[in-house]
Formats: structure tokens, sequence, C-alpha cells
């Protein structure tokens, strides 16, 4: 994923309004209750909050962004973030999806091993986060970085201990690029299965991916399911017609029925090993198999309402970033050449509408890359071995200082910290702690569990919809 005409914009942007708020600890803030406090922060709007387990509070909030930072007085929007209050004594997690927010309280990875807040927030653009009329110009990650910045600018007087940043995936990306722009505005990143394409225009990466990753066996039969499911193109096509104008489903944004759906046989493979485990493989279907099995493992691993509008316009924002800075994989998939009728044409273009054309910038990435090998600090990743988008990482360089990179072994695009080998997870989880400021979380606050269900259970980060072949 990835190639950005570089963006070397590290101006100090104005940080509009950001003053007067009660600075933590003194007086008159251990006396005033944390949604008063919030309530008085800068640009800082509380929406709501939700009922959830003591020790905590739950907050869904906003906060007034300009559309442009280099030009605030024109026009603005807000940004929706979510808040896990733990106490103003404890380090905060600053958390993002790269998409859209959770609107429900949970606790991701960093959280949990630190004992903190948790402020979750949402990617400009991704609605309802979204300034109307979009100038999507303005969709970049120095713009998202600053989004960013202004926030932890606002909140710092209230939650005045360590900061630590977590995203998985494109939030892990949306992470690192934070850092980049505004290094000090954290103590320390971690980065789950986040890719970093540094050449959009060289993918061999991911072809060298495909011909290793899992058994020989597992791989020819995700192989012959793909080709067999393009020979029975008419029959599953005419299905799938059928299906949307059943479901009030249409496809506008990619073209056809047709051309969605060759656009998810193509991705099935990537899909499998994004999600799936080896062991996972006994259940491909065979290219014996019935129409109704085919269908419905194409439905299960990849989805088929995802390529129509109602699947693809929630990521168009996506989809723009990637044609705009991120860069996109583009996998050869020879084993199909024969029978795709819009060979080389699953990019990500094809899933933006027409009325909007992102101009490339290739140097972006270039940019990421650069900081991280000569100005990286504390910074941790975490990737899958059978996970796609780990076939091009962001990789450490001569100058990155106290960070730390690890691979699950066998995993996917949900590995975490808790996946790595036991030597591994201490040495990880001791860096994050060190990062935050803290020691072991039940050394102190006895009284906290370790493990919450209410905010444990649920796994925002591994986003179902993150198939993007």
């Amino acid at each position: 994923m990835t190639r950005f005409r570089r963006v070397l914009v590290s101006m100090a942007v104005p940080l509009l309004g950001l003053v007067g708020a009660v600075v933590a600890g003194s007086p008159a803030a251990a006396a005033t209750d944390i949604r008063d406090q919030l309530e008085a922060a800068p640009g800082v709007t509380v929406l709501e909050e939700q009922p959830v387990a003591a020790p905590y509070r739950f907050f869904v909030l906003s906060i007034t962004q300009p559309v442009d930072h280099l030009r605030p007085s024109a026009g603005t929007f807000q940004q929706r973030f979510t808040l896990l209050h733990r106490g103003t004594d404890r380090p905060t997690v600053l958390h993002t999806t790269g998409y859209n927010v959770p609107g429900y309280a949970f606790r991701s990875e960093p959280t949990r091993l630190v004992d903190g807040n948790q402020i979750s927030v949402e990617q400009r653009y991704f609605t309802p986060s979204r300034p109307d009329p979009a100038d999507w110009s303005k969709l970049t990650i120095w713009q998202a970085a600053t989004d960013h910045h202004r926030l932890v600018a606002a909140l710092k007087p209230i939650y005045s201990q360590k900061w630590i940043s977590t995203g998985a995936s494109k939030g892990g990306m949306t992470s690192i690029y934070h850092r980049r722009f505004y290094p000090s505005d954290v103590d320390g990143t971690v980065a789950y299965v986040a890719p970093q394409d540094v050449n959009n225009a060289e993918d061999s990466a991911y072809d060298r991916f495909f011909t290793k990753v899992g058994t020989a066996q597992c791989r020819a039969a995700l192989d012959a399911v793909q080709v067999e499911a393009l020979r029975r193109r008419a029959e599953l096509v005419a299905r799938y017609e059928a299906w949307a104008a059943a479901n009030a489903r249409t496809f506008t944004v990619v073209g056809s029925a047709d051309r969605a759906f060759e656009f998810i046989v193509n991705g099935t493979t990537w899909a499998f090993w994004q999600y799936s485990l080896e062991s996972d493989c006994v259940d491909v279907p065979a290219p014996t198999a019935s129409s109704d099995d085919i269908w419905a493992w194409l439905d299960a691993i990849y989805g088929i309402d995802s390529n129509t509008d109602q699947g693809v316009n929630p990521y168009v924002p996506y989809y723009f970033q990637a044609a705009y800075q991120l860069g996109y994989p583009d996998v050869s998939l020879p084993h199909l050449a024969g029978l795709q009728h819009y060979r080389g044409q699953d990019r990500a273009q094809s899933y933006i509408p027409r009325d909007i054309v992102p101009r490339f910038q290739p140097f972006a990435m270039d940019d990421i890359d650069v900081w991280v090998k000569l100005f990286g600090r504390r910074l941790l990743f975490v990737y899958g071995q059978n996970d796609p988008w780990g076939a091009e990482p962001f990789r450490l360089g001569p100058g990155t200082r106290d960070s730390l990179s690890y691979t699950a072994a066998g995993y996917n695009h949900g590995s975490n910290i808790s996946r790595l080998t036991p030597a591994e997870s201490a040495t990880a989880t001791a860096a994050v702690q060190r990062w935050a400021g803290v020691s072991a979380p039940a050394a102190l606050a006895p009284a906290a569990p370790s493990y919450i269900p209410s905010l444990d259970d649920r796994d925002p980060a591994l986003d179902r919809r993150f198939n993007l072949r």
C-alpha cells in the first residue's frame, strides 16, 4: 500500500483556540468532574455519555477541525472521537482504526497493558466526520495527522501523563504518519499489521508472498476455486444480479455486477490469508463443488456485498487515500489471466466515484519510510506471518532508536503482542509499559481486573471489510 508525493511539511500549524483548558493536577481539576473538564476543552463537544463498567466512564465527543489546517478560516467540520476514561493520573492511549470510530467502549491491547485511558479517533472524511461539501484534496496524511495533533493539544492539559498511540492495519499506518509529522505528541507507538508500500509501482513482494504462504496443497486449492468460479461466471453473475435486485444493491461505482464479481474472485485468496488460518484450508471448495457451495464460500471469505455501491461507499475515503498517497497492492494472479475480463483494473480507482479524481503523489510514502529509518523513536511493529499486508512492512533503519519489530508465526491480520512467543511478548509488553511510564498494571491498580469482558471481548481492529482486493 503506498506511495505518495512527499509531504515534507514540518510546519507548525497554529492551534487556534487551544488555550485555557484546566491543568490536570491543579486544585480546580481535582474538584471538577471529568465531563465538566471535557466540555471546557477548546473545540470539544460532549455528545453523550454511555454506561460502562466501573472504574471507567465512556464518552462520545466531537472536536471542531479546520478542513484545511493551512487555511483555518476556510471552513470547519466536526471530527468524532470517543473517550474511555480511567483517570487523569493514568497514561492515555490514542487509538484509531484509520476508518470510522466504533461507537461503543472497548480497550485496545496497549490500553489493557498500561491500564490507561483510551481516546479513539475517527479518520477525517469517514462519515459523519466529513466536511460538507467535501474537498477531497484535503484528505492527506498530513491533514489527518494535524487533526490528531490538535486533539492531543486540546486534551493533554487534562490527561497530562504519558501518551501511547496505536492502531491496526490502516490505523497503524495512521499512527505512524502522525508520529512523522508530530513526533513529540506521544511517547511511543504500537502499530499492528501496518503495510508500508514505499514504491507503488513495484509490488512483486506480494506475488512472492503468495508463492510461499501456507502449504503448496492449500495454495493450489485456493487457485483452483478461483479458476472454477470464473469458469462459472455466467451462472454466478446471474445469481449476483438476482441477489442485488432482491436486496436493493447497485453497481454504479464498480461498473457492473460482472466486474464486481470478477474483483471478488480476484480477492478471495488475499482475503483468505488475511483473516483465516492454514487449518481453514480444509473448507476451501473443490472445483467439483456445487455452485451453491462456491457462492457461499465467496460470500464468507470476501463478502458479496463488498463491491456493491452500498458496500463500497462507506470506504471511498480509504480508496481515495490509496489512489492519492497510500498506494494499492497489485497482484498478478497469472492463473486467472485467461479468464479475466478486466485484467489490471482491480485497483483503488475502480472503487471511487468517477467525479472524484485523485492525482497520485508518489513520494509521500518515501518520506515516511525515510523518517522511520532515520528518525523513528519508540516504535513497535507487530505483523502476522501469513498476512498478505505484511509482505511490504515498515522497516527499522540505522537511525531508528528504542524500537522493535516482530512477526507472529503462522498468524494473520489479527496479530498482536499476545500472539508472539512468550519472550517476545514479554519484551514488547515491557517496552510499551516503559514508554507509558508504568510497571505492570496489577501492581499499580490491584482493584482493576486485567480482563474485563464488556470491554475486551470485541475486536474492532480486525476490520472484516478491509479486504481491499
